[in-house]
């Protein structure tokens, strides 16, 4: 077992990472002090651990279209028929819609209540369920209201990945792929387990330093301005990791257009995230104007084209980026049809589940 602990100035909590890890939650549950726990579950319930307490199990389900204003309402309406007061505790067991839509709602509910993450998904390990952020979508895009409320801990059980649609791995490897260029070591080759430590690892120490988006954490958006852009205009048939992976080949190009970069970190881009397995071409169905609208409705765009780019000095945000060269970088971006790419995006998960311990 991995233990990494993220140390803020008012809250602090560990991110426990290996097998069976979700049985210590009787116990964490028990050092907070709550009497009562709703358990938010996009499971079966069999994979919900013992509270330890009264506990009032809530069926959800992953997936952007449930991942809504509505949906926190009504696990805010079921925290009152429960009776639940600021002194209990929420749980979230799912993948990274889950972890997000739970967030929000202990967030909101009672001006907050502690909120323990279970994420079942390697993108919820990864990335979703450490640092804070919760977030639901509007028809205009992705996660565009939320709020920063961090969890009483997070429990990252390896052996629910031998329980995943072969697919559902292959979207967590878009956030490691990613960790490669905003100062992880090189993940390549590394046992899962270890490479899900890194990545906690990486986004604890960024998040310690920037808990609130005011600059170094933007870097963690690495991917994501043109992967957030690329769901919504595929209604999400391209997934968040897939898509962040296309994002990231696209970063590089950027940054070299740029002359942030030269075309040896520029090609680094395309080989990681090959060797990863995942999608580097964008959907041939997608237009590049539809697409820069809506990475200027991006939260960090401040009225501009605005993008976590690698530079010299390593990533950094880099805003009033010029229409034209985000356009003709999209242009020159390889393409494949859609279909194409969920049905390698299924074939390779098939293989990529295939070795993963069960």
């Amino acid at each position: 077992m991995a233990s990494v602990s993220l140390r803020l100035a008012d809250h602090a909590y560990d991110v426990l990472i290996g097998p069976g890890v979700r049985t210590s939650l009787a116990g964490v549950v028990r050092r907070l002090g709550a009497e009562r726990a709703v358990v938010v579950s996009a499971r079966p319930e069999e994979w919900v651990p013992d509270t330890g307490v009264e506990t009032l199990l809530v069926p959800a389900r992953d997936g952007e279209r449930d991942k809504t204003l509505g949906t926190v309402g009504e696990l805010c309406a079921a925290f009152v028929r429960f009776g639940l007061s600021r002194s209990d505790v929420v749980v979230s067991c799912g993948g990274g819609t889950t972890t997000d839509v739970v967030g929000l709602a202990a967030a909101l509910y009672h001006r907050g209540v502690r909120v323990v993450h279970l994420p079942t998904s390697l993108l919820a390990q990864v990335d979703a369920a450490v640092g804070g952020k919760t977030a639901v979508n509007l028809p205009q895009g992705k996660n565009l209201v939320g709020a920063y409320w961090q969890p009483s801990a997070v429990l990252c059980d390896t052996d629910y990945l031998s329980t995943l649609p072969p697919r559902e791995l292959l979207n967590g490897y878009g956030e490691i792929a990613r960790c490669h260029f905003i100062g992880a070591p090189d993940l390549r080759g590394l046992p899962l387990a270890d490479q899900i430590a890194a990545s906690v690892r990486l986004k604890a120490r960024v998040v310690e330093a920037d808990e609130r988006d005011s600059g170094l954490r933007h870097i963690l958006n690495y991917g994501h301005t043109l992967g957030h852009a690329l769901e919504k205009a595929t209604d999400y048939a391209l997934r968040h990791g897939e898509a962040v992976a296309v994002g990231t080949v696209f970063a590089g190009r950027l940054a070299g257009a740029l002359g942030r970069i030269g075309e040896a970190r520029v090609a680094e881009h395309l080989d990681v995230v090959r060797s990863y397995g995942l999608p580097t071409a964008v959907p041939a169905e997608t237009a590049t104007e539809t697409l820069i609208e809506l990475m200027r409705h991006d939260k960090k765009a401040f009225g501009s084209l605005a993008f976590a780019l690698d530079g010299p000095d390593g990533a950094e945000l880099v805003t009033d980026v010029p229409h034209d060269v985000v356009a003709a970088v999209l242009e020159g971006m390889p393409r494949a049809p859609l279909a194409d790419l969920v049905a390698t995006a299924d074939a390779t998960g098939t293989v990529l589940a295939g070795a993963v311990p069960s």
